[in-house]
């Protein structure tokens, strides 16, 4: 009976010292000389005006507008399908991502000016050759060689200050307006001046139905009126990030991505979206207004 207390007590003190050793959490594992965790990269900051925040009333063809880019574009660059489906609020890129290229109408190359080609012999002067003795050479004689000097010297003289033509300098372009020619887009007065932070181009007087032509060559890049306050519109892309903008027609005579030449009828003079029939004409560059008086060729 006493052996089996004591083991009894044995097994029991065997049991109290491992479930005691069970109880002691176990020291921390520190592995030296691994480096420290890193936090992710923060993605690069957007560089000033790449984006626009949009306003109560904007629509993207009025955000195009104000940027100087086509609708279409700023479409793509912001994977919009429906282009009325915008909300305020919302950042639209304005500018082309980067390896992203915009295509710009090319450039009409100048007139290639047409000479007809140099004889590869000069003509004989006629003149000198009846002064010229025909049985060979003169005897010497004061007033032979005094002709021959005379000669000579008419020869190498350079020709009358009068009758060299100075060279036309060039017409410098206005400021702002490019290397473009720009003409006028309708041919009645100007009822309504540009107004810098106001009217953001000049008003044309006409009548219902009156032409409206190109004022340069470009490319047509909208043609609608889902921009408030123009009515029917056209929008027309130059060289140098320049467009043309023209409103409140009654007719529109062109496609968007068309091709058109300076002085081309692209639409009909009306009062859409206007208190009276005119044209609302437009400069801009990379967006912003300038002055289209300042463009355009003085009547």
């Amino acid at each position: 009976m006493a052996i089996h207390i004591r083991s009894y007590l044995l097994c029991a003190a065997l049991t109290a010292g491992l479930a005691g050793c069970a109880s002691k959490s176990s020291a921390p594992v520190i592995e030296r000389g691994a480096a420290p965790a890193r936090a992710p990269a923060a993605a690069p900051a957007a560089k000033a005006g790449e984006y626009h925040t949009v306003k109560k009333g904007e629509t993207l063809y009025s955000v195009a507008l104000e940027h100087g880019q086509s609708y279409r574009d700023v479409a793509a660059w912001n994977n919009i399908d429906n282009p009325s489906m915008i909300r305020v609020g919302q950042q639209l890129r304005v500018v082309p991502p980067e390896g992203v290229a915009v295509a710009r109408p090319i450039d009409t190359p100048p007139a290639v000016e047409v000479r007809p080609l140099a004889t590869s012999r000069p003509q004989a002067n006629t003149e000198a050759l009846k002064r010229e003795p025909k049985g060979g050479k003169q005897p010497f004689t004061e007033q032979a060689l005094a002709a021959v000097q005379k000669d000579n010297a008419a020869r190498s003289e350079p020709p009358p200050a009068a009758a060299i033509k100075p060279e036309p300098k060039p017409t410098e372009a206005p400021a702002g307006t490019g290397e473009l020619n720009w003409a006028w887009p309708a041919a009645g007065k100007v009822i309504g001046a540009f107004v810098e932070g106001g009217s953001k181009g000049i008003d044309i007087g006409g009548r219902i139905g009156d032409p409206v032509h190109a004022a340069e060559a470009g490319k047509v890049t909208y043609v609608g009126s889902s921009i408030r306050g123009y009515g029917n519109l056209v929008i027309v892309q130059h060289a140098n990030s320049l467009i043309s903008v023209y409103a409140h027609n009654s007719k529109l005579l062109v496609k968007e991505n068309q091709q058109v030449a300076k002085g081309q009828r692209v639409a009909e003079l009306g009062d859409s979206d206007a208190d009276q029939p005119k044209l609302h004409f437009e400069i801009r560059r990379q967006g912003k207004p300038i002055d289209p008086l300042k463009a355009l060729p003085p009547r």
